[in-house]
């Protein structure tokens, strides 16, 4: 079975809209206007490319990331790593054609299936909507959160607002960084 990570910048009340400074976000790229970089707050973002075996993406997140990933330094550990798209409209033409491997996901049952193959884990990058699907679904293992000091309002969330039962995390990773950064790994206890 396969370790299926989320991995989010969030704002403290939840936020994981725009944090790069996609358009059409009051607070687009929040991460770095509002908070002072530091290296090492960042460290984990080297660490999944190098230990993640695949990477999840909803199709809004594949849109985004898709035309400029490919062709960035600090993300070419995922070049070549198989992709999966879970989309229920997105065609094979709309694939980037140099970015790797790449697969479409037609429902949450097919990312379930793809948790049971054999291999190493998977991360998921944004993707708002698709992680709120996967939490409800019990198909999350654990969360890396870069959790920024800032209060954003309103946008995408990371977590849903469905009814249902408390789903328990335990705290296996954290680091509070001189920016105001937190740093919090924890995996999901099934």
């Amino acid at each position: 079975m396969r370790t299926l990570i989320s991995t989010a910048f969030i704002s403290l009340d939840g936020v994981v809209e725009a944090p790069g400074g996609e358009p059409g976000y009051r607070n687009a790229g929040w991460t770095f206007k509002e908070v002072d970089f530091l290296p090492e707050a960042y460290e984990i973002k080297g660490r999944e490319q190098q230990e993640a075996e695949a990477m999840l993406l909803g199709r809004v997140s594949y849109e985004v990331f898709s035309p400029v990933w490919p062709d960035m330094e600090e993300f070419a550990g995922y070049k070549a790593m198989p992709k999966y798209v879970v989309s229920t409209t997105l065609a094979e033409q709309d694939l980037a054609g140099n970015w790797g491997p790449t697969t479409i996901l037609r429902s949450l049952d097919e990312v379930a299936a793809l948790k049971r193959t054999e291999g190493g884990p998977i991360i998921v990058h944004g993707s708002a909507t698709l992680n709120r699907s996967l939490s409800d679904a019990g198909l999350i293992d654990r969360y890396h959160l870069l959790v920024f000091p800032l209060l954003l309002g309103a946008g995408k969330r990371l977590f849903s607002t469905t009814d249902k039962d408390a789903q328990r995390l335990r705290l296996v990773e954290h680091e509070v960084y001189a920016n105001g950064l937190q740093k919090n790994v924890f995996d999901v206890v099934h």
